[in-house]
C-alpha cells in the first residue's frame, strides 16, 4: 500500500529529485548528454497515432493499485475551459481512484524506460514499453499531475535550466488549483486521488474529442481491475457539445476449474450512450492458463512461465456503439478483426501502434497455438454445464463456432484445428425417448430431412412408437437442433444426414403405412415422391411394403414398390365416376393379368395430391387409368380363354353403350382385341372381320376366303347370340352391330380387297360378275383406297374380258384390251398392216360397260390414240429385239410416222416408244436413233478426230434422205451445226490424234472451249503430239505460247520450245485459254514458274554460270524498268535458290550474300562473311554495276543492315587476346543496329554461340557474357570490384558504357539487383576462401533476399581463419545449439556469423535454427555407445525435445534408433542407459512398489524428479511405450495359489460379496457402449457369468506370486497377496472379507481389488478395457453400489441401458 505524503514532503521530493538527477542548482550534469540521448530516442518512438495516448492512460490505470472497497474507475472529462492559464482552447481531465503516486512512482516517470512495472508481467501489470505516461505529449505541450500531494508539470519545451525536455518536473502552486479542479469534477462529489490535466494542442482537439466518442464498451471486458470507464464534455451551453458522453461498467461472477487450472464467469456489461437508454449484454467468459514452451520464450517476457488466454463469447449482440467489432485483445483492443464469433484475449507483444498484433512472433504463435485448447475446454462446459437444461436449449450455443473463414491465415489455422478438436468431442445432443440427454461425437449423429421430422411427429401423436430411432445404425441428432438455421454449424462439424437406406429400416420398425391414419400414410408417400430421384431411387425402399391396394377377395393388402413395378399392375381411376365400375369389372375377371386398384379411400385422399400422382405414374408406380385404359391393359391379358374373349367383347360394347368409350377409342380396341373365329378359336391378331360366310357377296365372287393370308377372320357364331353380362341383358344382335361399327366387319363391296390375286379372274367372268367386280373397283375409287398391286395385277393380267380381233372374239386381259373411240379409228386401219389390235366386245357387254369407263382405264384397259400408238411401237421394237426389223420395215415405220404428222395425230407416245431401242445400223453397229449421224459435209474435219456412227446408207438405200424430218424426230442427227457433244462422245484415242492438220486441232479447241465435257478432249490431247513447234510435234505440256512483254525471261537460258503460229495462223491465238488447259504454258506466271523451277534445277546443281548470272541481271534490269511488276515476280523466285558464288568458295541466296565494301573491314575480324566472289575468275568488278539489282534481290550492301549475318557468321580466334576492343565495340554496333530495327530479342543461336566462349575480359580473366557482371557504382558501399565477375571497363575504355543495353542483351548481367546477378555472385563465392569477401557476398545475397535454385547445391563456408575454412553442407549446420550437445556432430553458425546473416542462412539455405529429431536421434545413439551414464539435464534437453516433436515420423525415427532409454533405481542417483527391453513402465504402482523394493538394478524408465511442462510424464510414458518399453502390468508374470487351499471356505450369497443390481447395471451401461458393438444378446451372456458364480468367503487372503522377465534373461520375482479372485473356469469368486474396521485404506484396498477382479473375469479376451471398467466399478462400489447414485453417475458419463436391458435387469433381480 502507499504511503500517504504530505503536499510539503512531496514538494521537497521534487526538488530532490531536480537536484539530484537534473544536477538543477548544483552544476554541469555530468550525465547530461546520456540522458539527452535517452531523451532523443523516446521522442523518437512517441506513437504516431493519437489513439494510443487514450490506450496508454487505460492501461496505465489498469496497473495502477487500488485499496480494498474501491470500485476501480477511470473518468475523462474535456472542458473548453482554460484552467492552466497556457491558452489551451480545450483541456483534458483525467480522473483515476487509485491510490496515488508513491515516491518510486514519481522517481519512475521521471526518467526514460524505468517503468515500475518491468518485470511484472506475473503480477497483472500490462504495460510494459517504457512510453505509457509519456505518450501525453503527443496531445498537449505541458502535462500536469494532481495526486497524493504532488502537484507538477512537465514540458516538452527543454527545461532552461538543465536542457532536458518531457521528464524534469516542475511544481505547480496554481494555475490550475485543486478548487479549479475540484469546479471542474463537480462539489457533489469526491475529487479522486489522481488527476491528470493535458492542456491540449490546437491541432489535437478534433482528434482526442473523436476519439473519446468513439471509446469501445468491450473495454472493460478484460481489464481485471477497472470496473467503470466513462467520458464527458463540461459545456453549460449543451448545444455546444462535439462529444458523446459514454459510460460503461461491468459485473462479473467467477466460477474455478482447477483440473484444467480455468475459471469461468460471466461478465455484464452496460453501456450509456449520452441520454440514449443502457444497451447491455452477457459475455461468457472463459480463463484459461497454459504452461509457456521453451522455444516460445522471448527477451520481453523471460519472466513469465504461463499464458492466460481469456475467451469471451457474447450471448447477445455485442456492444460496440456502431464501431469495429475488435477480434483480439492485448488486455485493451486492437485493430485486428478475426471474424470469429468470440473474442481472443491474451498477453500478446504488439507493434507500437496497437493495429495489430506480431503474427509471426515466436510469442504469440505459442499463444495462438493454445486457444483451440482453451476454445474446446470452454465450449464443452458452455454446453454440458446444466444438466437440466432441455436439449433445445443447447442449440444457441453452438453460434460461437467459428464456421465462416477468417480474414487472415494464421486464424485459420486456428478455426481448422478447433473445428479437429471438436470432432473428438461428444457435444452433440441426440433425439431420446427419456428426459435424459445423451451427448455423442459430431459423427456418430446423423441429420434426418425436415419433411421426414414432420412425419414422425404426426405418426408419434397418433401413437406411433419411435423408440428405435438411434437404434438402426446411427444416433439421430436432436430434432430441436436439427433445422436450417443450424445448416451452417452442422455442415462446419462434418454432420450429415443418415444413409438412405436408414429410411426404410426406419418406415417398417416404427409401423408408418398400417400403424397411421391415411393423411399420415400419404404424406409419407409424397414425401418418398419429392425425394425419390435424389435419394430413394435403387434403394431398399423399392422392396418394403408400402402400397395399398384391393386383391381379388375385395380386402386391402399391401405391396412393395418393385413389385408394383414388375410384378403386378397398380391402378387408379382417373374418373371417380369410373372408380366403382372398373373395380366390379376387376372382380369380374378375377384381377386378370395382376391388374389391381388402390383401395376407394385412398384414391380419394389422392384428389388433391398432384405431386404423388405424378411420381406413382411417372414411375410407373400406379397407373392412372380410364375405361379406356383399363380396357387396354386388360386385353393383353385375355389369352386364349373363350369366356374372357367374348367377356371382352360385352364389355366393350356396353362401356360404349353407357358412353365411358368414345366411337374413336371403342374401334381401336376393337382392332387390337382378340376374337371367336368359325373354327372355335381364338385368333389374338387380325386385320379385318368378316361377316359370316352364309349369304356373303364375297364367297359369291371369290367362292373362298383370300383374306386369310392377311389375317382377316370370319367372326364366330357366338357373336349373334343374345347374352346377359354384369347384369345387363344384350339383345341378339346387338354384339354384331357393335362389332360392325368398331371392328368393321364388312363384306363385298364394301371390303377392301386383298393383296393377293385370285382364281376366278383367270378366265372368263360372267356378265353379272364382271359387272360386280366394276361395281367394287367404282367403290374403292370413290373412297379413294389404293388397290392392292397383286389384286389389281391378276384382274389387269386375268382373261376375263371378252374382246374382239380382225372380226374374232375371245377373252384377253384388260392391260392387253382397247376401249375404241371413233377419233382414232383410222389409226387403227393405217397400222394394220404392221399389227392387230383387241377391242371389247361390246356387243356382249352392251351399252352398260360404258358406265365403268374410268374403272375400265382403272384395271388396264386402252382407249387413246397414244395408248394406241404405243401399242404399234412396242410390236416393232420386239422385232427389232429379234433382229426382224427388216430396212422395208423401218421406212414403212418412217412412213407410219411421216401420216401420224400429216394427219396431225400426237406422235410423241409412238417415237418415245421406238427411239429408246437400238435399231438403227450404222458404221459402228446398231444404235439408239439418237446415237446417229446422217453424213454431210460438215462432217468433215471432225472424222479425223472422231470415229462418228454415221447411218448406212448402203443398207437403207438413198430412199432414207427422204425422210430427214422423221429422222430428225426420232433424235438422228442429220447435219452438224456445231454438235460438239457428238464429236467428243466417239473421239478417237490419244495415239490417234497426233500430227493433227491445222483445221482438226481448231475443231477440237473449239470442242473444249463450247462443251461442258471438255475433259476427254483435253486428256485425249494432252497425252498426244498434236501441237506443232519451232522444234517439231510436241505434247502440249511441253510448249510455249510466246509473249514479247516478258519473253526474254525464257531467253536466259536455252530449250524453251513456241507454239508454231504461222501454221495455225492468228486464229490460233485466240484459244489461249484453250491451249492453256491443255497444258501450254500462255501466262507469266506459268512462264515464270517454268523459269523458275529451271532456275533452280539449275540452282541445285551449281550450273548457273557467270554468263547466265549477268544475263539475268541485265534482263532483271530492263523488267525493273518497263515491267515492275513482272521484274519482283522473279526477284521472289531467285531469292531463295542458292545462284550466287560467294568467296568461301560457295553458293548462296542473295539474303545470304553481301555485296562488299569498305564498312565492312572491322566486323570482319570475328566473323566468316559471305562476300559475293568478284574475283577476276568470276564476276569480275562487273558485278558492281548491278549494285542496285543485287540489293532489290536481298544482297546486303549496307552494313547498318548486316547485324543478322553477322550474328549467323560471328567467329571468335581461339586465344581471346586477338580480339581488340574494337572488334568488340564493332559487334556491340552491330547489335545496337539489330535492335534499333525493332527487334525485340537477339537471335538464340548467336546468343548460344557467344555464350559458348570465354571472350570478354573480366577483373578475374576472360569469360563468356552469361558469366560476367557490369559494375554499379552505386554498389561501393555493398561490394567491391574484386568481388565478383565484373566487366574490365578500363581495358575497353569509356565508350563501353554508352552500350549498356546491348551489354544486357547478350546476357551480360548489369542489374545487380536481379535473380540472375544473385545466382552468379552465389556461385562464385564458392571460388572465395578470404571470409571478409565471402561475409560481404553473403551480406548482398541477403540485401537482395536471394535463395538457391531448386536442385542446386547448397553450401555454406565454416572459417577455421581470416583465410581459411571449409564448405560444408547446410544439413550439417545449425544455426543454434541452446544446450551445448552437438559440437562433435554439427556446425553451429553463430559462433561464426551475425543474426542477420543466421536468418539469411535459415531462409536461403534452409539451415535449421536447432537440431532436428534425427540429430538428437544420432546424438543419443552415440551417447548409447560410448557412455553408461548421462546426466537429468541431458535426459530433460533429449526427451524433452522429443515430446515436443512427437509424430508418426519421430515415432518411427526413435523406435528404429533409440536400443537403450534411460533408467534409475532407488538404489542409485545416476541415470543409466539400459537396453530397453530391462526396463519397465511402471504403470501399476503397487507393482513398481514391490519389485523396487527387491531389486537393486535400473528396473524403472527415468522421469525429471520436479514437474517440468515441458516433459508430462503421462507423455513421456506413452513415448517409451511407443517405442518398445514394456509396462510392467503387461510383462509381469503370475504365479497363483489357488482359492480353494487358503483355508476352511464358507459360501455366502452374491450381494455379500457386493454382486448387486447397482453393479450389474454399471456392467450393462458399459457393454452397451456403441463403439464396443455388442449386441444385446452378447451383452446378457456376458453377464450371467458373474451372476451365475458361486460366491465363497476365504478366511485369508489369497497369496500371489509376480515374476519378472528381463531381456537378458534375468528374472525378479516377489510375492503378495489379494483380498478377491475369481476363477472363471470354475465359476468360483472367492474374496475375504472386508474389515471395515481396517479405516479407508482398507475399503480403497479392497474396492481396487474387487474391481479388477470383475473386470479381468468379464474382459479376459479384451484388455484394452479391462482398466476402463475397473474404474467404474471401483466408483461404483465407493458409493455402496446405491442405485439412483449409480444412476446419475452413468448420465453423467454419458451411459445409457436400453429396454432389453430393463428386462433383463428385472428378471435378474425381482425383488428389487
Amino acid at each position: 500500500m502507499n504511503e500517504n505524503l504530505t503536499m510539503d514532503s512531496a514538494k521537497q521530493h521534487i526538488e530532490e529529485i531536480r537536484k539530484e538527477r537534473f544536477w538543477i542548482g548544483v552544476g554541469k550534469n555530468p550525465l547530461r548528454k546520456t540522458v539527452l540521448r535517452a531523451v532523443k530516442h523516446l521522442s523518437a518512438e512517441l506513437y504516431s497515432k493519437d489513439v494510443h495516448f487514450l490506450m496508454e492512460l487505460i492501461q496505465n490505470a489498469e496497473d495502477n493499485e487500488y485499496s480494498d472497497g474501491v470500485e476501480p474507475s477511470l473518468e475523462f472529462m474535456i472542458t473548453a475551459q482554460d484552467i492552466t492559464a497556457t491558452g489551451a482552447p480545450a483541456t483534458l481531465l483525467i480522473f483515476n481512484n487509485e491510490q496515488g503516486f508513491s515516491r518510486k512512482n514519481m522517481e519512475s516517470i521521471c526518467d526514460v524506460g524505468d517503468s515500475t512495472k518491468a518485470g511484472n508481467r506475473k503480477r497483472g501489470y500490462i504495460g510494459e514499453k517504457g512510453i505509457g505516461f509519456k505518450s501525453v505529449f503527443l496531445l498537449t505541450a505541458q502535462p500536469y499531475i494532481f495526486s497524493n500531494g504532488y502537484q507538477i508539470r512537465f514540458s516538452e519545451t527543454p527545461c532552461p535550466e538543465c536542457d532536458i525536455a518531457y521528464i524534469v518536473p516542475e511544481w505547480v502552486d496554481s494555475k490550475p488549483s485543486v478548487s479549479d479542479i475540484q469546479e471542474i469534477y463537480g462539489h457533489s462529489s469526491t475529487l479522486p486521488t489522481t488527476t491528470l490535466i493535458l492542456p491540449l494542442k490546437p491541432n489535437k482537439v478534433k482528434a482526442v474529442k473523436e476519439q473519446l466518442s468513439n471509446l469501445h464498451p468491450e473495454l472493460l471486458l478484460f481489464l481485471s481491475k477497472i470496473k467503470r470507464l466513462s467520458v464527458k464534455e463540461d459545456n453549460m451551453d449543451q448545444n455546444l457539445k462535439t462529444i458523446h458522453s459514454v459510460s460503461i461498467s461491468s459485473e462479473r461472477d467467477i466460477v474455478e476449474k482447477k483440473s484444467i487450472d480455468a475459471e469461468s464467469y460471466t461478465v455484464h456489461l452496460t453501456a450509456a450512450d449520452g441520454d440514449n437508454p443502457e444497451g447491455e449484454c452477457i459475455y461468457y467468459m472463459w480463463r484459461q492458463r497454459f504452461p509457456v514452451k521453451q522455444e516460445n520464450k522471448v527477451e520481453r517476457r523471460m519472466d513469465v512461465d504461463e499464458w492466460s488466454i481469456t475467451l469471451a463469447f457474447p450471448c447477445g449482440k455485442r456492444l460496440n456503439r456502431g464501431m469495429t467489432s475488435v477480434g483480439i485483445y492485448a488486455f485493451l483492443p486492437t485493430e485486428v478483426e478475426t471474424d470469429l464469433p468470440f473474442i481472443i484475449q491474451a498477453d500478446f507483444l504488439l507493434p507500437s501502434s496497437r493495429e495489430t498484433i506480431l503474427w509471426d512472433d515466436v510469442w504469440n504463435q505459442g499463444i495462438l497455438h493454445c486457444v483451440p485448447n482453451a476454445f474446446i475446454n470452454a465450449f464443452v462446459s458452455l454446453v454440458k454445464t446444466r444438466e437440466d437444461a432441455p436439449a433445445s436449449s443447447l442449440a444457441s450455443m453452438f453460434h460461437f463456432l467459428p464456421i465462416n473463414t477468417s480474414r487472415h491465415p494464421k486464424l485459420d489455422v486456428i478455426r481448422e484445428s478447433i473445428r479437429a478438436k471438436l470432432l473428438q468431442e461428444n457435444i452433440i445432443p441426440s433425439e431420446s425417448h427419456s428426459t435424459q440427454k445423451f451427448f455423442h461425437k459430431p459423427q456418430e449423429v446423423g441429420r434426418l430431412m425436415p419433411t421426414f421430422w414432420n412425419i414422425l411427429l404426426k405418426a408419434k401423436r397418433q401413437g406411433a412408437k419411435l423408440h428405435n430411432l438411434s437404434s438402426l445404425g446411427k444416433h439421430i441428432l436432436n430434432s430441436s437442433f436439427d433445422a436450417d438455421e443450424y445448416n451452417a454449424v452442422l455442415n462446419f462439424l462434418g454432420i450429415e444426414f443418415v444413409d438412405i437406406k436408414w429410411y426404410p429400416m426406419c418406415i417398417q420398425s416404427c409401423n408408418l403405412v398400417l400403424g397411421v391414419g391415411e393423411d399420415v400414410y400419404v404424406e409419407l408417400l409424397r414425401f418418398l415422391a419429392v425425394n425419390w430421384s435424389s435419394h430413394f431411387e435403387g434403394t431398399a425402399v423399392r422392396h418394403i411394403p408400402l402400397l395399398k391396394y384391393v386383391d381379388a377377395a375385395g380386402n386391402v393388402s399391401l405391396l412393395s414398390i418393385r413389385e408394383a413395378q414388375t410384378q403386378y399392375t397398380l391402378c387408379r381411376s382417373e374418373c371417380a365416376q369410373h372408380i366403382s365400375w372398373l373395380i366390379d369389372w376387376s372382380k369380374e375377371f378375377r384381377s386378370a393379368g395382376n391388374l389391381v386398384f388402390l383401395p376407394e379411400k385412398t384414391q380419394e385422399f389422392f384428389v388433391n395430391m398432384d405431386f404423388v400422382s405424378s411420381w406413382l405414374r411417372d414411375y410407373e408406380i400406379v397407373k392412372i387409368l380410364n375405361v379406356y385404359g383399363y380396357a387396354s391393359l386388360l386385353r393383353k391379358s385375355l389369352g386364349s380363354n373363350r369366356t374372357l374373349v367374348l367377356d371382352f367383347a360385352y364389355f366393350l360394347s356396353l362401356s360404349f353403350s353407357k358412353g365411358f368409350i368414345s366411337e374413336s377409342k371403342g374401334k381401336r380396341l376393337c382392332s387390337e382385341m382378340p376374337v371367336l373365329n368359325s373354327y372355335g378359336g381364338v385368333t389374338m391378331k387380325w386385320k379385318g372381320v368378316l361377316v359370316p360366310a352364309n349369304g356373303s357377296n364375297w364367297v359369291e365372287l371369290m367362292g373362298s376366303n383370300p383374306w386369310r393370308e392377311e389375317d382377316f377372320v370370319e367372326l364366330a357364331e357366338e357373336y349373334l347370340h343374345p347374352g346377359q353380362y354384369a347384369g345387363q341383358s344384350v339383345p341378339k344382335g346387338t354384339l354384331i352391330n357393335f362389332l360392325r361399327s368398331c371392328a368393321c366387319a364388312s363384306d363385298i363391296p364394301d371390303i377392301c380387297p386383298p393383296d393377293a390375286p385370285f382364281s376366278t379372274v383367270s378366265g372368263p367372268l360372267t356378265k353379272q360378275n364382271a359387272f360386280l367386280l366394276l361395281e367394287w373397283i367404282m367403290k374403292l375409287r370413290s373412297r379413294r383406297v389404293d388397290i392392292p398391286s397383286k389384286f389389281l395385277s391378276s384382274i389387269k393380267n386375268g382373261s376375263w374380258l371378252k374382246v374382239t380381233i380382225g372380226g374374232f372374239t375371245e377373252y384377253k386381259p384388260p392391260s392387253e384390251s382397247f376401249l375404241p373411240s371413233s377419233s382414232w379409228g383410222s389409226l387403227v386401219q393405217s397400222g394394220s398392216d404392221m399389227v392387230d389390235i383387241p377391242l371389247v366386245d361390246e356387243r356382249f357387254y352392251g351399252n352398260k360397260i360404258s358406265q365403268y369407263e374410268e374403272e375400265l382405264k382403272a384395271i388396264g384397259v386402252l382407249s387413246d390414240c397414244g395408248q394406241a400408238c404405243e401399242f404399234i411401237g412396242k410390236h416393232l421394237m420386239s422385232l427389232a429385239t429379234n433382229y426382224n426389223l427388216t430396212a422395208t420395215k423401218v421406212v414403212a415405220m418412217l412412213n407410219f410416222i411421216k401420216f401420224l404428222r400429216e394427219k396431225y395425230l400426237p406422235v410423241d407416245k409412238f417415237i418415245n416408244t421406238i427411239k429408246k431401242v437400238k435399231w438403227v445400223r450404222t458404221s459402228c453397229g446398231e444404235r439408239l436413233p439418237a446415237e446417229s449421224v446422217l453424213y454431210d459435209g460438215g462432217w468433215e474435219a471432225a472424222s479425223a478426230i472422231s470415229k462418228v456412227p454415221f447411218l448406212d446408207q448402203g443398207y437403207y438405200g438413198n430412199d432414207i434422205l427422204n425422210y430427214k424430218t422423221e429422222l430428225d424426230l426420232l433424235g438422228v442427227l442429220v447435219s452438224f451445226k456445231g454438235n460438239y457433244d457428238m464429236v467428243i462422245n466417239f473421239l478417237k484415242p490419244s495415239a490417234s490424234l497426233n500430227y493433227l492438220g491445222a483445221e482438226p486441232l481448231l475443231l477440237a479447241l473449239k470442242c473444249i472451249r463450247n462443251t461442258y465435257e471438255s475433259g476427254k478432249v483435253v486428256t485425249s490431247l494432252k497425252n498426244a503430239k498434236c501441237l506443232k513447234t519451232n522444234d517439231g510435234y510436241m505434247n502440249p505440256g511441253q510448249c510455249f505460247l510466246f509473249d514479247h512483254e516478258w519473253g526474254c525471261i525464257l531467253e536466259v537460258f536455252e530449250g524453251f520450245p513456241f507454239v508454231d503460229v504461222g501454221f495455225y495462223g492468228s486464229e490460233i491465238l485466240d484459244y489461249r485459254y484453250e491451249l492453256g488447259q491443255l497444258g501450254v504454258v500462255v501466262d507469266l506466271d506459268a512462264a515464270g514458274k517454268a523459269f523458275c523451277n529451271d532456275f533452280k534445277r539449275r540452282a541445285s546443281s551449281k550450273s548457273i554460270i557467270k554468263n547466265h548470272v549477268l544475263s539475268f541481271l541485265t534482263c532483271y534490269k530492263k523488267l525493273r524498268s518497263s515491267q515492275p511488276q513482272l521484274a519482283a515476280k522473279f526477284r521472289e523466285c531467285v531469292r531463295e535458290a542458292k545462284w550466287l558464288r560467294t568467296r568461301v568458295a560457295d553458293f548462296r541466296s542473295p539474303e545470304d550474300c553481301i555485296l562488299y565494301g569498305a564498312d565492312w573491314q572491322s566486323i570482319s575480324r570475328i566473323t566468316v562473311l559471305p562476300f559475293v566472289d568478284d574475283g577476276d575468275k568470276w564476276y569480275g568488278n562487273s558485278i558492281h554495276e548491278f549494285r542496285d539489282e543485287l540489293e532489290n534481290l536481298g544482297v546486303l550492301v549496307h552494313f547498318e543492315k548486316g547485324s543478322k549475318l553477322v550474328f549467323e557468321h560471328i567467329f571468335f580466334p581461339q586465344d581471346p587476346a586477338d580480339i581488340t576492343p574494337d572488334s568488340v565495340i564493332s559487334l556491340l554496333k552491330c547489335i545496337k543496329n539489330f535492335t534499333t530495327e525493332g527487334q525485340k530479342s537477339l537471335p538464340e543461336t548467336f546468343l548460344k554461340r557467344i555464350n559458348q566462349t570465354r571472350w570478354l575480359k573480366t577483373t578475374v580473366g576472360y569469360k563468356s557474357p552469361k558469366e560476367c557482371l557490369l559494375f554499379d557504382s552505386k554498389l561501393r558501399s555493398s561490394l567491391q570490384r574484386q568481388d565478383g565477375l565484373f566487366i574490365d571497363e578500363d581495358y575497353y575504355g569509356a565508350a563501353m558504357s554508352s552500350f549498356k543495353k546491348e551489354i544486357d542483351a547478350i546476357g551480360v548481367i548489369v542489374d545487380m539487383r536481379s535473380s540472375d546477378a544473385t545466382s552468379l555472385l552465389a556461385h562464385h563465392i564458392k571460388s572465395q576462401s578470404e571470409f571478409a569477401r565471402i561475409v560481404r557476398i553473403y551480406d548482398y545475397l541477403r540485401e537482395c533476399d536471394w535463395r538457391p535454385d531448386d536442385g542446386a547445391q547448397k553450401r555454406v563456408w565454416v572459417p577455421t581463419s581470416l583465410s581459411d575454412g571449409m564448405w560444408v553442407n547446410p544439413e550439417e549446420c545449425v544455426l543454434h545449439d541452446d544446450h551445448g550437445l552437438f559440437n562433435s556432430l554439427l556446425h553451429i553458425l553463430d559462433e561464426h556469423y551475425e543474426q542477420k546473416l543466421l536468418t539469411f542462412f535459415w531462409e536461403a539455405f534452409e539451415v535449421r535454427r536447432s537440431p532436428s529429431t534425427n540429430d538428437y536421434c544420432m546424438l543419443w545413439m552415440e551417447w548409447g555407445n560410448t557412455r553408461p551414464v548421462v546426466s537429468h539435464d541431458e535426459c530433460c534437453a533429449f526427451w524433452g525435445h522429443v515430446i515436443w516433436h512427437w509424430n508418426a515420423k519421430t515415432e518411427e525415427m526413435i523406435s528404429e534408433s533409440v536400443a537403450k532409454v534411460p533408467a534409475v533405481s532407488p538404489a542409485f542417483d545416476d541415470v543409466h542407459l539400459v537396453n530397453k527391453w530391462d526396463v519397465f513402465l511402471p504403470d501399476d504402482l503397487l507393482l513398481k512398489d514391490l519389485f523396487g523394493r527387491s531389486s537393486q538394478d535400473p528396473l524403472f524408465v527415468w522421469c525429471p524428479v520436479k514437474n517440468i511442462r515441458s516433459i508430462p510424464q503421462a507423455k513421456l510414458h506413452d513415448v517409451y511405450a511407443k517405442i518398445g518399453v514394456r509396462k510392467m502390468s503387461k510383462s509381469v508374470s503370475i504365479y497363483e495359489v489357488s482359492a480353494s487351499k487358503c483355508g476352511e471356505l464358507k459360501r455366502v450369497k452374491a450381494n455379500d460379496a457386493y454382486i448387486v443390481k447397482g453393479l450389474v447395471m454399471l456392467i450393462l451401461g458399459f457393454l452397451g457402449d456403441p463403439s464396443l458393438n455388442i449386441e444385446v444378446k452378447d451383452r446378457h451372456e456376458t453377464v450371467k457369468l458373474l451372476l451365475n458364480v458361486t460366491v465363497l468367503e476365504t478366511p485369508e487372503p489369497i497369496t500371489v506370486s509376480y515374476s519378472l522377465k528381463m531381456g537378458s534373461g534375468k528374472v525378479v520375482k516377489v510375492s503378495t497377496s489379494q483380498m478377491v479372485r475369481w476363477e472363471r473356469e470354475n465359476s468360483e469368486f472367492f474374496t475375504q472379507k472386508l474389515e471395515k474396521s481396517g479405516g479407508q485404506r482398507s475399503v480403497i484396498e479392497y474396492a481396487t481389488r474387487f474391481s479388477e477382479a470383475i473386470a479381468q473375469g468379464l474382459f479376459w479376451e479384451k484388455e484394452d478395457q479391462i482398466n476402463r471398467l475397473a474404474e467404474l466399478i471401483k466408483v461404483g462400489f465407493l458409493m455402496g453400489f446405491d442405485e439412483d447414485a449409480v444412476d446419475y453417475f452413468m448420465k453423467s458419463k454419458n451411459m445409457q441401458i436400453s429396454l432389453e436391458d430393463e428386462e433383463f435387469l428385472a428378471s435378474a433381480f425381482p425383488s428389487c
